[in-house]
């Protein structure tokens, strides 16, 4: 039984979209599951803010039902190649939404 966005999804990736901007799709195994990750109540800017403490007014989210992807852009928090930086090609960002847990599941259980 799946506990996680993961475990619906064929990819979760992150990836730089410019110094100041990251990107993140969620490629989902089926139409059952685009339903879930696409379902506005599970994923939506606020869950989004939360999982990576950026403001949920520069949360954008596009749903694309054709392909079961739901792709997420926001802002860096600290700018690409900055001194802060800690992972230029923001290839690392897409854990914490690979690890969602889906509604009415506990992680792990």
């Amino acid at each position: 039984m799946p506990d996680t966005l993961q475990d619906l999804a064929t990819e979760v990736r992150s990836k730089n979209a410019g110094p100041f901007w990251v990107t993140m799709e969620v490629f989902l195994r089926d139409d059952a599951g685009y339903l879930v990750a696409a379902d506005e109540e599970f994923l939506n800017e606020t869950v989004i803010a939360r999982l990576y403490g950026v403001p949920a007014a520069g949360v954008e989210i596009f749903r694309i039902p054709a392909l079961n992807v739901v792709k997420i852009s926001f802002p860096r928090p600290i700018p690409q190649g900055s001194l802060r930086d800690r992972d230029i090609h923001a290839g690392q960002h897409h854990v914490p939404l690979a690890l969602l847990e889906l509604p009415g599941r506990a992680a792990g259980g």
